[in-house]
């Protein structure tokens, strides 16, 4: 609807942020909302913010403040009583009724309950040169229905057109409510230990360093580090996954979080205005101010039809005038009138200017749940057109950390072999030795004695145990010491770990960067949705990604590459090929690719924060799967989006061609205004509750 404030800050019903310096916003509730003030002069802090006029102050004025409660239904209940019974009086012929002065009265007074409030708007926003809004037309509508005589039609225009407004308000408000109380789910108090003794406290209090409780079924308020050994936590409120996640001592643990079965201890490592949880919120506020295209769009065209429709009223009623004037047909001005007054009503364009954007931001909401964060509507718009995913290696298709995947020892025990690996490895801080050092140790090594300890850079580490000269490390280590190796590991791709005693081999073990549990699943999902082109971009060797990609099938793989080649090859797909990208990366050198693509898209768990800050989405769990499931998201609200916007124009077309011909009547007028806004509006709504799988 085209208001003379249209903008709606979901999420933000207390915020009271009214972006007034904005172009589109330059009318926002003039010296109300912006100078912290509600309608009636109060501050924001004695008001419940409901948002019903758009204007993100929640001041409720629209169409004469709509209360919550019972008080909603006052005067619109007083003026339909009156309405009804004027219009059996009527029917029913009674004397006194019929004198034209108090017929004309009766309907005046039934009239001004709801007619006044819209009114007064129509008033305020031509003060505010917004002279073409839906106010306008409903009191044009029904000063003309008054003036031909048609009273109880008059009456009818304002009155539901105020119920309307009221419903559609509380549908909108609804929506906003869910998706803000889906969203926030911080605790109002924390419970902090104190010199042995617990304090209640508002988490806002609670300084870092401070160790908070968090008994079984509680929510974490703060982000912090666990005291406890371990314990599990459900993160369905970040992540949108159900299964609880584990969390060992001194592991991080984000404000939102649920303790699952056990009261923990935290020490807070962030205040709460950093907390993880904090920046999701923040993001997703943000993101109700990136309108997207189509939006724009809608808004655009908002302004230019009202007054195109007010000239065509005029026209239907002028050119039969005109045509009707040398005689060919017999021209009844109240008859064409009445036909320009219903075109007029039926004219609103409130089903595309509030179910659009409320369609955009049901669709950030509905990803929000899912573990997805999209920064804006423009996002959602453009990773609906998404036909091309290019995939990072590292920590996003990958876990990022190297694991165990082959083991094979010669000429000594297993156990034996093992324990030459773990006594070498156990004190070196290199990823590789300490992922070879915790496997040993939990595969039957032990700490041998250890001697002249030699570390040969780049290559490995060598030590005399019971008095034999061990070597453990790459095959530039064995080839300088001359050691023959089993042939297939010169022509390895993976990354091995070899160890020799007294210059003879006696095994190895191969380690591979973990591939993720659903990260075959992902490219799956996506080529389920039509996405065939599916590419993996990555720094490391050309013959390790080769293989990374025929395990997940993926056809396009490039590997050595460095961030500036990633960059080229991305702008190379959309500006040569045309193609819509999202790109998918965690890292730092990610950043620049995620920048540069269509639709960037960071891992957000365990991603960097220059991936995160420059992705315009951000998958809260580091599951690759979860970029088909916003993939499905942005295709159903764009779906959704244009069912609102043709079937709004469709049905608004038939009936006014329907009253311009004169099949169609004020009151029918009404009824199909009012209720193609309210389809609308549920229309969208609905994203909220489809179920998004990918």
């Amino acid at each position: 609807m085209e208001k003379k404030h249209d903008h709606i800050h979901y999420g933000q019903e207390k915020g009271h942020d009214c972006s007034c310096h904005s172009e589109e916003h330059s009318s926002c509730c003039e010296d109300k909302c912006c100078e912290s003030k509600c309608c009636d002069g109060k501050s924001h802090e004695s008001h419940e913010c409901n948002d019903h006029d758009g204007c993100g102050c929640g001041c409720g004025c629209h169409g004469g403040g709509h209360s919550d409660g019972k008080s909603t239904f006052l005067w619109p209940g007083i003026s339909f009583a009156l309405l009804i019974a004027g219009i059996l009086m009527n029917h029913l012929s009674i004397g006194w009724f019929t004198i034209p002065v108090v017929n004309l009265l009766w309907f005046v007074i039934a009239f001004l309950p709801v007619g006044l409030p819209v009114i007064k708007e129509g008033w305020e926003a031509m003060l505010a040169k917004d002279y073409f809004s839906e106010f306008t037309l409903m009191i044009v509508a029904s000063i003309g229905a008054f003036c031909i005589g048609e009273y109880p039609e008059a009456v009818a225009v304002m009155l539901f057109y105020t119920v309307g407004e009221i419903f559609q308000h509380r549908a909108v408000d609804k929506a906003t409510r869910n998706i803000s109380q889906l969203l926030d789910v911080r605790p109002e108090r924390a419970t902090v230990i104190r010199d042995g003794e617990t304090v209640e406290m508002a988490p806002q209090d609670v300084v870092p360093g401070e160790i908070i409780e968090v008994k079984p079924g509680g929510r974490v308020p703060l982000d912090g580090e666990l005291l406890d050994a371990e314990a599990l936590f459900d993160t369905s409120a970040l992540t949108g996954e159900s299964m609880p996640r584990s969390i060992a001592k001194d592991g991080e643990v984000l404000a939102g979080m649920i303790a699952d079965g056990q009261p923990v201890r935290i020490r807070v490592n962030r205040p709460y205005g950093q907390s993880a949880l904090a920046r999701i919120l923040n993001l997703v506020k943000e993101a109700s101010g990136r309108k997207a295209p189509t939006e724009l769009f809608i808004r655009r065209f908002a302004r230019i039809y009202t007054p195109v429709v007010i000239l065509l009223a005029f026209l239907i009623v002028a050119v039969p005038a005109i045509v009707g004037a040398p005689g060919h047909f017999d021209y009844v001005f109240s008859e064409w009138l009445y036909r320009g007054l219903v075109f007029l009503v039926i004219s609103c364009p409130c089903a595309l200017v509030i179910s659009v954007p409320l369609g955009y931001f049901a669709g950030i909401g509905a990803a929000s749940r899912a573990g997805v964060l999209v920064k804006g509507g423009n996002y959602l718009e453009a990773l609906a057109k998404v036909d091309t995913v290019a995939f990072d290696k590292t920590g996003t298709l990958t876990t990022g950390r190297f694991e165990v995947s082959e083991i094979d020892s010669q000429g000594v025990d297993r156990d034996t072999f093992l324990s030459y690996i773990l006594s070498l490895e156990k004190g070196s801080t290199h990823p590789i030795a300490k992922a070879v050092s915790v496997y040993a140790a939990a595969n039957g090594g032990r700490e041998l004695v250890v001697t002249g300890m030699k570390e040969i850079s780049g290559q490995g580490v060598e030590a005399t145990i019971d008095g034999k000269t061990v070597a453990v490390g790459n095959m530039r280590l064995m080839e300088s010491r001359n050691i023959a190796v089993p042939e297939k590991l010169g022509k390895s791709s993976a990354t091995l770990v070899i160890c020799a005693v007294d210059g003879h081999y006696c095994g190895y073990l191969s380690l591979a960067d973990a591939v993720k549990p659903d990260a075959q699943l992902a490219v799956q999902h996506l080529k389920d949705l039509g996405v065939t082109d599916v590419y993996m971009l990555s720094g490391d060797r050309k013959e390790v990604v080769a293989d990374y990609a025929a395990r997940l099938g993926i056809k396009h793989a490039l590997g050595a590459l460095m961030p500036e080649d990633k960059a080229q090859h991305i702008s190379d797909l959309i500006h040569s090929q045309g193609r819509n990208v999202a790109f998918v990366g965690d890292g730092m050198n990610d950043a620049p690719v995620l920048a540069l693509s269509t639709v960037g898209v960071a891992m957000g768990g365990l991603g960097s924060d220059a991936a995160v800050e420059s992705a315009d989405v951000v998958v809260q769990t580091d599951q690759p799967s979860k970029v088909a499931t916003a993939i499905r998201i942005a295709r159903t609200t764009a779906t959704v989006v244009r069912e609102n916007i043709i079937g709004a124009i469709s049905i608004k077309v038939i009936v006014l061609v329907a009253g311009a011909l004169g099949y169609a009547s004020l009151w029918g007028a009404v009824f199909a205004d009012v209720g193609v806004a309210l389809l609308a509006v549920l229309n969208s709504l609905r994203i909220l509750y489809m179920k998004h799988r990918a």
